[in-house]
């Protein structure tokens, strides 16, 4: 239920189907809804089963995919690797996906991580602040600095219509703006403070730009967050948030049309990035920095900004708009091509693995 998410999967599959015939499962929070928005052919939830009822689900596999995103960190780890250590059991070789991780601080989730990837097939990570702190926790498997699979996601129209009646109109500049809670990059930062910030900048937007703002959330707790911006507005009247649910392809599609974003969430930036339109970034996370870095692309961390500073960066970049947009697009090419590497390292497990099943079919 988050587009980052949604699209992280999407670009896993996009090049799995395009590679290889696959009968695909997925470990998902809620299967109903990755069965109706994915081609894929099951779907499960391991939280809700013990660890001997997942033993069947993992024995079956040729192989099994960690990732992508930020899902090594303190509070989950451990969880997230449960399947891993079933499938290392089980003899089912592992890949994990593009991944980012951190905070791990704690002596048990560095552990976990450290003894489940050093006995993975493969170790992939989509940014150096994670490739530096897998290595900080003792994993001595070599990992290959890839990129997010969601840069390989082509747009999919989103009729004008459907736009307008969400109350955004086209005879206007439009800026898009995607907002979520401060995060661990700033948790002393003052949630009134925070959300009056980002209406001072999306003010100026309005006001220096002669534009609307259109709010994208990227999961429902951002709806929560654009509408307290929204109220702090003085020209709350030139602001709109999107209401209806839409794929990651359409949302791609849409940011196409901003001229200018403003944005948290990696995702949308990536979605920025991949149709070369310029942006300003808040991180929140060491995963958008690392995207940032790729990017060329300069922001200091959410604690240290301020309204002033925030509106003085948007301002400059509206400037130099342009070369932003050409800095973006010599770069992109390179992601997706280290995102398309990940897919080929996939594919290489599975036919090791059909090679193998062949292998002992034939000694039998």
């Amino acid at each position: 239920m988050n587009l980052g998410d949604e699209a992280i999967l999407e670009g896993i599959l996009s090049g799995l189907r395009a590679a290889v015939p696959a009968h695909v499962t997925v470990f998902s929070r809620n299967p109903p809804d990755t069965l109706a928005g994915h081609r894929v052919e099951r779907a499960v939830d391991p939280r809700t089963l013990t660890r001997r009822e997942m033993a069947p689900e993992i024995e079956d596999l040729d192989l099994l995919v960690l990732g992508g995103g930020g899902i090594l960190y303190d509070h989950d780890a451990e969880a997230y690797l449960r399947e891993v250590f079933l499938a290392h059991e089980k003899g089912v070789p592992v890949i994990v996906y593009g991944i980012s991780a951190g905070p791990l601080t704690t002596t048990a989730a560095r552990r976990a991580v450290r003894e489940a990837l050093n006995a993975c097939a493969v170790v992939t990570v989509r940014d150096r602040q994670g490739l530096r702190l897998l290595e900080d926790v003792g994993a001595t498997r070599e990992i290959l600095l890839t990129a997010d699979p969601a840069l390989l996601l082509e747009p999919e129209s989103l009729p004008t219509e459907t736009l307008r009646a969400e109350g955004v109109e086209f005879d206007r500049h439009l800026v898009g703006f995607s907002v979520r809670e401060p995060g661990p990059a700033a948790p002393d930062i003052d949630p009134v403070e925070y959300h009056a910030m980002l209406a001072h900048a999306a003010d100026f937007v309005v006001e220096r730009l002669d534009a609307d703002v259109v709010f994208v959330p990227m999961e429902r707790a951002d709806v929560q967050h654009s509408h307290a911006v929204v109220a702090a507005m003085r020209n709350a009247e030139r602001a709109e948030i999107l209401r209806r649910r839409y794929s990651p392809r359409q949302i791609l599609d849409l940011v196409g049309r901003f001229e200018f974003a403003v944005g948290m969430r990696l995702h949308f930036l990536i979605f920025a990035a991949l149709r070369a339109t310029p942006f300003t970034a808040l991180p929140y996370a060491s995963k958008v920095t690392g995207l940032l870095e790729d990017l060329d692309v300069e922001m200091p961390p959410l604690g240290s900004v301020g309204t002033g500073q925030l509106i003085a960066r948007i301002d400059r970049s509206w400037d130099t708009h342009e070369e932003i947009r050409a800095k973006i697009k010599s770069r992109v090419p390179a992601l997706q091509d280290r995102a398309r590497r990940t897919n080929e390292l996939l594919v290489e497990l599975l036919r090791k693995s059909e090679a193998t099943h062949t292998k002992e079919e034939t000694g039998r």
